[in-house]
């Protein structure tokens, strides 16, 4: 099962020091089963790719699914009874950099339990464990709260709380994150439709945004630019966090 979510994203900058920005990116959902178009292939090489070891455990010797269902049987879910699946850029060439990911648990078509899978352009990663206790369906309006315990932006300290807002149907994805520390903070979402994977859109997509992930490393770093040349502080790179999977919570959870 694949599918292309065309998205869009966008982050803002809060705070004294402001900046802003909204990008097209290509995301596809999978349950990592054989079974894709021409232009799109799983465990092998092609103009766009999913590869197991790119995803679920250690950066660069993932797991795949195989992993977030070992991590959720942990957590007592019903795995039994549960689809799994990954939302992911799809690596382009050889090429591969996804900021987040996220592995999503559904029961009836509906999320129960996900895990954001957050990589910086150091090499690490870093990956929040996100459920209601009793892994009711995650509505979009219910938050869901995370220590932030890994370095992503070199302009901000390991500090503050994500606070995720996680909406999926049958027809779209609406993901929003807000990071907050004090004053400071950046909101992100990311939101698009779920549509067959076909190889004329496949098409479109290498012609519409060329190089892939390669392109999203370089707007990564064209917004660091910017940042740099307005004056925001810059932090030093800490160690990563261990271990590799926290949990998060609904606000006022014990």
């Amino acid at each position: 099962m694949i599918e292309r979510v065309p998205a869009q994203t966008y982050h803002a900058r809060k705070g004294s020091l402001k900046n802003a920005f909204r990008y097209g990116v290509d995301y596809v959902l999978s349950d990592l089963s054989k079974g894709a178009p021409p232009l799109l292939s799983l465990d092998r090489f092609n103009l766009f790719s999913l590869r197991a070891r790119h995803h679920g455990g250690e950066r660069g010797a993932g797991q795949g699914v195989a992993w977030f269902r070992e991590e959720l049987a942990r957590r007592g879910f019903p795995t039994e009874n549960a689809r799994l699946l990954l939302l992911t850029q799809p690596s382009f060439l050889w090429f591969h950099f996804n900021p987040v990911s996220f592995w999503i648990a559904t029961i009836d078509g509906t999320p129960r339990a996900f895990i954001a899978e957050v990589n910086n352009t150091f090499g690490h990663r870093h990956c929040y464990f996100c459920a209601h206790g009793d892994f009711r369906p995650i509505d979009q309006n219910d938050v869901i709260e995370a220590e932030k315990l890994m370095h992503v932006s070199p302009f901000q300290k390991v500090a503050g709380q994500y606070r995720f807002n996680f909406g999926m149907t049958k027809d779209a994805f609406n993901i929003r994150i807000s990071y907050e520390h004090g004053e400071q903070g950046v909101l992100a979402t990311l939101k698009g439709p779920r549509v067959p994977v076909t190889t004329a859109g496949l098409a479109k997509v290498a012609i519409r945004r060329p190089l892939g992930a390669a392109r999203v490393v370089a707007l990564i770093y064209w917004q660091a630019l910017k940042l740099w040349m307005k004056g925001a502080p810059f932090v030093r790179k800490p160690a990563p966090p261990e271990p590799l999977v926290s949990d998060s919570k609904a606000p006022g959870a014990g």
